[in-house]
Parts: C-alpha cells; structure tokens; sequence
C-alpha cells in the first residue's frame, strides 16, 4: 500500500509540474502571437486546446495509476426473442415486486421439503414470495413450462452438493410439475421420501423420459476416517485429492450442476474433529480456503477427464449468501423486506475461489454467480419456520422463494443454444 501511495505522489507530483509548464507556454504563446496580430479568439482557442490536451493527460495518467478492474465472470447471452440476443450478466441487478409470483405452491408438490415450506410451517407473511430478479441491462426469460418440457424431452439433470444444491434440486421439480397434468407421473424411483439423510434421490417424468437426480457431496472430494497414528483430535479427514466415490454415477447426464461451500467453516471442520488429508498425510496446519481451492481441483482434474464435452453441459453455483449477524455471526432475524443494500453479502472467499479456478479450465463451465443477488434477501431465510422451531436457520431459503429463480436463469442458460462459460 505505501509503495503506491508513493507512486501516486509521484504521479501527481509531476501532473503539477506538467500543468505548471502548459500555463507558463501557453501564456508565452498568446503573447508572441499577439505581438504577431492574431486575433485573440485564434488565441483563446489555442489555450483552449492545451487545456484539453492537458486534460486529456491527466486522465490517461488517473487509469494509469487506477487501472479499471476487469472482473472474472463474463457478460451472458440471453435470448429475448427469436430476433433479439442481448448480453449482460443476469447476476447483476435488483430484486422488484412481481405480483405473478410465486410460480407454484409448496404444500401442492411433493416434492418440496417440509423444513423448507415456511407457509405451511406459520410463516404468515408472504411478501418474500413475491419478488422478482430483475437484470441491470436485460430481462431473464419468463418461465414457459411447456416449453420448458419439450425441450427437456429424454434429458438427465444432475445436482451434486450440500443441503442448498438438495433445495435448488426440489425448487426445479416443483417448478416443472406445473406442466404436468397428471401428477402421478412424476415420482422418486426408489420410492424414497424427500430427506437430507439419504445420499440419491431420483425424480423421473415419466411423459417426458426426464430424469432430475440429486447426489449429497457437501466437499465433493472424499470424507474418511482418522489415520491409525492421528492425534486424538482427529476424528474424520477430508480426503483433498479424491473425488467423492459416487462420481462415477454422476458422469451419464446431460447437465451437471454443482455447489459446495457451506460446510467449509470451522464449525463443520475442525470443531467436530475433521482435518484436512492428502495422500497418507495429514494437513493439520492447512487454512481453509487452501484446502478448498486443493479440492477444487481434483474436481477440475475429474472434469477434465472424464466429462463429455460433446454432450453434457457443466455448472458451478458459487456461494449462497447467509444473513447471520451478531458478534460471532451467530444470532438470525429474519426481514419482511429485501435489504436494500448488500451490506458486503454480495462478496464470498468460497465464490472467489470458484470463480477463479473456473476461468483457467479447458471444459466449458458456466459459474452460477447467485452471490450477489442473494445478499439482499433477508427475507427469505427459513428462520424459525421449519420443521425444527427451535433452531433459527439465516442460510437454507424457504420454497418457492430464491433458488426459483437460480432455476430459472439455469433453466434459460441450459436450453440457450450458445454455451455459456467464465472465460
């Protein structure tokens, strides 16, 4: 930081100078060429242009010394209309009322979550559901069902991740089976209820030969038990450099969607007695983030090599904004109303690190930035309306309500005919 403070000082030191120098000549110039007979406005015009040549100066001198900040996520196509393609970044914007939400009701699809439908949990105001992404320099697709469907016709959805990939994944089933006359024909295929302690759940329509499955990797790498000769503390590791055993089942899709984050803290970590591991070593002295990003890239090495390239399209959804406050982030209340600033929210280490191990893939992957519009919703924790009361929730998202609209600006980037990717 001081070395460019001392370079800005310098900089501006010698613009002084500069603009010392223009004056000094300018006004010798004016002179000369009065003495010559020319007309005072011909002179005021050549001051005039040494002004804004000096202008002009001072400016490319600023960027200089500020360059602009180019940021990872590129602009994305967004298809309008037949004729029309627009690009922006839908990630960038601002929630406004929609009186046409919510796009379907909870308590009418089996599919979603007890702990998730905060209406039918004593949530009693539903103004949170009733509030729609509005892009900064475009619209997202209004959400055509049957259209949707259609195109869907004999595809494979895959979601892998943590609680929020699993509500994500109950969010889109709720959101097709609007198209679905007879809901009868969209089942689980094992016959499973809906719930966080099994590892696969299937959905098939079975009109449309549409498979959505969701796989429960929260590290997407391997978890394992303490080495024979760990310190006692060590009750479980995180095997950095091997992929969760369940990707070999993922790899058959035609879209694969995944998220991990929320169980990279040290309160899933270390406070339970679960360490980092690559190899047959131990990483006791390992940071998180490091370890994340080491993960990270065995799942870049699994994608790389593995992933049809020809055939399945691939996602990464970054963090999820939490709303927890307090000292110790520990302490949730719930909004009535958006927050109208992101209050820092808008920014995560977990989002930065995806975003950045992304961009340097040769696969195509499209970054799911959901971070920023996140962070102003405040409102639409699960909070105390969930299946356990007595636990406050500021990072699970009641249904419908948030992840809808991660599904649609997925379900729109999915069926693009331009793939979409952080370049």
């Amino acid at each position: 930081m001081l070395g460019n403070f001392e370079v800005e000082q310098c900089s501006f030191r010698r613009l002084r100078q500069f603009h010392e120098r223009v004056l000094s000549f300018s006004d010798r110039f004016v002179k000369i060429h009065c003495k010559h007979c020319v007309s005072e406005s011909v002179s005021a015009l050549i001051v005039i242009g040494l002004i804004l040549s000096f202008l002009l100066a001072m400016v490319c001198t600023y960027f200089h010394v500020f360059p602009i900040y180019q940021p990872a996520v590129r602009t994305y196509t967004v298809h309008e209309s037949d004729d029309l393609v627009v690009q922006c970044n839908v990630f960038y914007g601002k929630w406004i009322p929609d009186e046409s939400y919510p796009l379907y009701n909870a308590s009418q699809c089996p599919f979603a979550e007890r702990g998730f439908d905060c209406v039918v949990n004593g949530r009693r105001d539903r103004g949170y559901q009733k509030w729609r992404w509005q892009p900064k320099n475009c619209e997202i697709p209004r959400f055509n069902v049957q259209e949707i469907l259609g195109k869907l016709h004999g595809k494979r959805i895959v979601f892998v991740g943590d609680s929020l990939s699993r509500t994500q994944w109950e969010s889109m089933i709720c959101l097709l089976m609007q198209g679905v006359k007879d809901k009868r024909n969209v089942y689980e295929i094992n016959g499973n209820k809906i719930t966080k302690r099994i590892r696969f759940l299937g959905v098939y329509f079975s009109s449309y030969n549409l498979r959505i499955d969701f796989y429960r990797s929260v590290f997407l790498v391997q978890p394992g038990l303490a080495p024979r000769h760990a310190p006692k503390r060590v009750k479980s590791t995180v095997k950095l450099d091997k992929l969760d055993d369940m990707s070999k089942e993922w790899i058959d899709s035609d879209f694969l969607i995944f998220n991990s984050g929320h169980w990279w803290t040290p309160t899933k970590l270390f406070d339970m007695g679960r360490y980092f591991q690559a190899g047959r070593s131990l990483k006791l002295g390992m940071g998180i983030a490091s370890a994340f990003r080491t993960a990270l890239e065995t799942w870049v090495s699994w994608v790389e090599s593995s992933v049809n390239r020809n055939r399945t399209r691939v996602f990464f959804r970054t963090f999820e904004s939490s709303h927890w406050i307090g000292r110790n982030r520990n302490s949730c209340k719930v909004t009535r109303r958006p927050w109208l600033k992101t209050k820092g929210r808008d920014h995560s280490r977990i989002s930065d690190i995806i975003i950045d191990v992304v961009k340097k893939m040769t696969t195509p992957v499209t970054v799911l930035h959901v971070t920023p519009m996140g962070a102003f919703r405040s409102d639409a924790h699960v909070g105390t309306w969930s299946d356990k009361q007595s636990v406050a929730d500021c990072s699970h998202w009641c249904l419908p309500g948030v992840p809808d609209t991660w599904n649609e600006i997925l379900l729109s980037m999915m069926l693009s005919k331009d793939g979409v990717t952080v370049q």
